[in-house]
């Protein structure tokens, strides 16, 4: 089967078909987002956060408290979200990734400047407003009660950064985007960068070698590409063939750390998307990770091929089902998206056009970083 390197008429055709399906959508919440004013960090302070009110803060998710001991450190509970965690900062970044992935689709659609003057005003705020930015670190995410201030595995909450550096991305060129704004969001993301590939936590969770280690890959890559930081793209190439595909797929395609949780399939549906959002940003023609195979045979394409029956029909789902969130899986993930297109594969694209474009359950946009796929259309070796 021929990937788009060797057909991209037939990947720019699946492309202008995906337009098609989320055009109307795109409109609307674009319009929606113009009415949209910035919240950042700053607008929420959590009086359990050890940073002060540019620091980002977030709570473990499966960390409650012990019965025994209530006023005691928490206890862990997996697959179990704490409902009385602080989530306001993450609600925030949510809203900002979708207000950004609105407004720069809406601008690749229609050309239209003033989806770009508004984004500005969000990103300024982020990023380069003093009174309002965010700092450049994750170093009090996912704390637990009792336990710690902050952990490495909370830089997966970054995530929704994602779809606002290719926001940026897809809209820098407009005679809109001021120049050195647009120098300073960059600087805001090479400071990130640095953070995050130098701190225990960081490198802490590029060491993860479940999700989590993967999507340390996937946004390190994103936010290296905004930034033109082509070392750290080479490395996260590297790591994408050498650690993530070896260590955590099996032989037929699976991912068994993931299958081992209580949530198995949301958790392979993660991850899949995130192994398959790393070919799509980082495949070059001198190295297309939609090829790549380990000796032994593993591949995006062989992960896609397992998890795919399991979308098209849930009922054939072999392992037990998530102990929360079961009824909200699948959604029109990008894995069916970008992976049709690279394959050539008629059959993904249309059980993508039949799902969910538009979730709203929480657990479910929390776990789907990438909801605009239009802004990263061009975002493969297409590009290059």
């Amino acid at each position: 089967m021929q990937t788009r390197a060797q057909q991209p008429e037939i990947a720019a055709a699946f492309e202008k078909e995906m337009e098609d399906v989320l055009r109307e959508q795109v409109i609307q919440e674009a319009a929606w987002a113009l009415e949209q004013e910035p919240a950042t960090v700053t607008a929420n302070v959590s009086v359990r956060s050890a940073g002060g009110k540019h620091d980002f803060y977030s709570e473990g998710d499966y960390w409650w408290p012990d019965p025994e001991n209530p006023d005691g450190p928490y206890i862990r509970r997996d697959g179990m979200t704490n409902p009385d965690n602080f989530v306001a900062h993450r609600h925030a970044m949510i809203r900002f990734s979708r207000i950004i992935g609105a407004l720069a689709s809406a601008y690749r659609l229609t050309g239209e400047e003033r989806y770009v003057k508004h984004a500005l005003l969000h990103l300024q705020a982020w990023f380069t407003n003093p009174e309002t930015l965010m700092n450049p670190n994750l170093l009090y995410a996912q704390a637990i009660k009792g336990r710690v201030t902050g952990r490495g595995i909370g830089i997966i909450d970054t995530i929704h950064l994602m779809e606002v550096a290719q926001g940026v991305l897809a809209m820098q060129s407009s005679a809109a985007f001021d120049k050195k704004a647009l120098a300073g969001i960059k600087g805001w993301f090479e400071e990130y960068i640095n953070w995050l590939t130098s701190h225990p936590y960081g490198k802490d969770e590029m060491e993860a070698e479940n999700n989590h280690g993967t999507c340390w890959v996937m946004q390190v890559a994103s936010f290296a590409k905004l930034t033109g930081n082509r070392e750290v793209m080479e490395f996260c190439r590297e790591r994408y063939k050498n650690v993530l595909l070896p260590d955590q797929m099996g032989a037929d395609g699976s991912f068994p750390r993931e299958l081992d949780r209580t949530k198995p399939y949301g958790y392979s549906l993660f991850n899949l998307d995130a192994m398959t959002m790393i070919c799509q940003i980082l495949s070059v023609p001198e190295d297309n990770l939609w090829e790549y195979q380990t000796a032994d045979g593993r591949s995006i394409k062989k992960g896609i091929g397992f998890l795919y029956p399991y979308v098209a029909d849930k009922s054939a789902w072999p392992y037990p089902p998530d102990v929360m969130y079961w009824d909200h899986w699948p959604v029109a993930h990008p894995f069916l998206a970008f992976g049709a297109a690279a394959f050539d594969n008629r059959r993904w694209l249309e059980t993508w056009k039949s799902l969910d474009h538009s979730p709203e359950v929480e657990e479910v946009i929390r776990n789907l970083p990438v909801r605009h796929p239009l802004i990263w259309l061009n975002a493969g070796i297409a590009a290059h």
